[in-house]
């Protein structure tokens, strides 16, 4: 009998998740809240710039998506992954009012005769997953930690071909379940990493704290050696060739930004200071990335005199995406606006469409479709 599945929370990356899920052979229940973006879902009139994704909703048949989350009692379905947000708190943690909302449509559901495995795959807290599972075991729940590790611009692939799968189960068999459904989905042969969920919520914090370190001291020695003259690409091609280091992240160029990394970063940091063990590296990085776009504006403005027209091709996070969060180069960006410059922005429409709309009149915007038209 083919194994259920159902996706809380179908935005971009439940979405991939879920779709993933249906072409490895599951049977996958979508559970949506938006009304509008639900109906775009099952007419498969939506379209995303993600990626894979238009083309595997255009052929998927084995999911059906609905905002009725109680299909998960009808259809005995045991696995419920939680893709929902929890976006950051003015104090640097994170905000579960979207899991919490999840929880409370099912907890009536429970029953202590029939276990359901529910796995949040949203960024949390440390602690947090540990807490949910002791309100809701006794009713039939047991709640496990199952982050994502994944780009923007890459989600169906890095959900395919993850180097680790981290699971913070809550029991055994919950670790098991999770293994049997990646083992069934993932196209490589990733390090699984089971652990309990306190354990996994930190791993998965200081994984993506260890990579704004990465960057943030790349940029550093970059800054240092274009400061003394020297070349700041061959440095750091060089460090990088050591084996103990590597090169990924490790290239001169724009600071740390996206939705991922400098939330991350931040919560490291509060429940560091929660614990009493200020975490001064997590602290230093976000310092380094801020004092970093401080150079490359004044790099920027000794370059080019106050009549020139400074060209940014791109202000997305990361190049082939729509996602301006903490954006470094959109920041300069601004910066450049604030000291008198003209900027003109080429990007993709989506991302001209949140200009005009965040920053109307700042920048001149042009279409990238225009431009490789024009080149054609």
């Amino acid at each position: 009998m083919t194994r259920k599945i159902a996706v809380v929370g179908v935005g971009k990356l439940g979405l991939c998740f879920a779709l993933n899920l249906e072409r490895s052979g599951f049977e996958v229940w979508g559970i949506e809240s938006n009304h509008d973006y639900l109906e775009q879902l099952k007419t498969r009139t939506f379209s995303s710039s993600e990626p894979e994704v238009d083309s595997l909703l255009s052929t998927a048949k084995r999911i059906q998506f609905t905002s009725d989350i109680s299909v998960i009692v009808d259809e005995d379905i045991r696995d419920v992954f939680i893709m929902v947000a929890t976006p950051s708190l003015p104090d640097g943690g994170y905000d579960h009012t979207q899991v919490e909302r999840v929880m409370s449509m099912l907890e009536p559901l429970g029953s202590a005769e029939n276990v359901r495995y529910v796995y949040v795959g949203c960024t949390t807290m440390p602690g947090y997953c540990n807490q949910l599972d002791d309100r809701v075991k006794k009713l039939g729940y047991r709640v496990s930690y199952n982050p994502e590790f994944i780009a923007q611009g890459s989600i169906v692939r890095d959900q395919l071909y993850p180097d680790q799968v981290l699971i913070g189960e809550a029991n055994e068999e919950a670790g098991k379940r999770l293994v049997s459904i990646y083992d069934a989905m993932v196209l490589n042969t990733p390090a699984y990493c089971r652990m309990d969920p306190l354990s996994a919520e930190i791993t998965k914090l200081a994984t993506n704290c260890f990579l704004t370190t990465k960057i943030s001291f790349a940029n550093s020695i970059g800054d240092l050696a274009t400061k003394a003259g020297a070349d700041p690409n061959k440095i750091l091609a060089a460090v990088g060739s050591d084996s103990r280091i590597g090169g990924k992240y490790l290239g001169y160029g724009f600071g740390f930004g996206g939705p991922c990394f400098p939330r991350d970063n931040r919560a490291l940091g509060k429940f560091a200071d929660l614990q009493g063990y200020p975490l001064h590296l997590s602290k230093a990085t976000d310092v380094v990335n801020e004092e970093h776009l401080a150079f490359q504006l004044d790099q920027q403005l000794q370059a080019s005199n106050e009549d020139e027209e400074i060209v940014f091709e791109g202000v997305a996070y990361k190049k082939g995406t729509t996602q301006i969060t903490e954006s470094q180069q959109l920041k300069l960006a601004l910066a450049l606006v604030k000291e008198g410059r003209r900027v003109k922005v080429i990007d993709r429409q989506e991302v001209l469409d949140q200009l005009s709309e965040l920053y109307p009149g700042k920048f001149e915007l042009v279409a990238l479709d225009t431009i490789q038209q024009v080149r054609d």
